[in-house]
């Protein structure tokens, strides 16, 4: 099938070519060395701000915002340890759903080990090709409404 651009209705679903697979892993491959390096800026550089972040807390309440570069580097740096590299792995199993060439949305299945003790996360990004290059525009990922939360969001 091929899809009608400009327009939501026509074409179909869009089946992605495997190079179209391949630059979307190439994307992740880059961002996850930067994320193992705790190099936030450099994660920064691969997102498209403002950037929607979606989650819920203990209780099912769901959250939604959007985040400045400034709030996302400094929030990244304090989930990921402050900001230095750690004895930290993870492994991924990335599904991507393509909506359109240029629109893309990623669910992840990851097992996290830190400390010698494994933690089991589902999360989805959305990635937009802008200017040539994908960009994440969306994070998803449940549990952090209580870490994410600061005084001037509550």
């Amino acid at each position: 099938m091929t899809e009608t651009q400009g327009s939501p209705f026509g074409g179909g679903a869009f089946t992605p070519a495997a190079e179209d697979l391949q630059s979307v892993e190439a994307w992740f491959a880059e961002y996850d060395a930067h994320s193992a390096k705790v190099d936030v800026e450099r994660m920064a550089d691969m997102a498209m701000f403002p950037l929607n972040v979606v989650t819920d807390s203990a209780d099912g309440e769901g959250l939604a915002a959007q985040w400045t570069r400034e709030r996302f580097t400094r929030t990244m740096a304090e989930v990921m340890g402050g900001g230095e590299p750690g004895d930290i792995a993870m492994e991924s199993t990335r599904t991507p759903h393509f909506l359109t060439r240029n629109l893309v949305v990623v669910v992840t299945d990851a097992t996290v080990t830190a400390n010698g003790e494994s933690y089991g996360m589902r999360y989805a990004d959305l990635l937009v090709r802008a200017g040539g290059r994908w960009v994440f525009q969306t994070m998803v990922q449940g549990g952090w409404a209580e870490a994410w939360e600061t005084p001037q969001d509550a």
